[in-house]
């Protein structure tokens, strides 16, 4: 069996190759261009749908620091709802005719206004 290997072996190696059933030929450079073309076009689309995600998390990620600030700055101005509390009236300056003495000093338990 080795034998039959062998002489099979120098017997390949004596014939020559003819170029043209050796190489691909214009069918093989044809379908591996359009392989190439195929492939550059999805890296391209590939590319393409990144960067929208991209774009799409950074505006997403404005919005969110955009309510987040408008929260901050409702909770620094105070929320003007219907359960807000009142703001403080600040009281009209004593008159003469008010009362004058310890018990009249005019504290309540709201702090002064600002």
């Amino acid at each position: 069996m080795i034998a039959a290997a062998a002489r099979l072996a120098v017997n390949a190696a004596d014939e020559e190759f003819d170029p043209n059933t050796v190489t691909p030929g214009i069918w093989g450079f044809v379908l591996t261009f359009l392989v190439m073309v195929v492939v550059v076009l999805l890296v391209l689309d590939m590319v393409r749908r990144i960067r929208r995600v991209n774009y799409r998390a950074e505006v997403r990620e404005q919005l969110e620091a955009e309510r987040r600030e408008a929260e901050l700055h409702e909770l620094e101005d105070g929320y003007a709802g219907p359960d807000a509390p009142e703001p403080p009236i600040a009281k009209a300056p004593p008159s003469d005719d008010d009362e004058v003495g310890p018990g009249a000093s005019g504290d309540d338990d709201r702090p002064p206004a600002r």
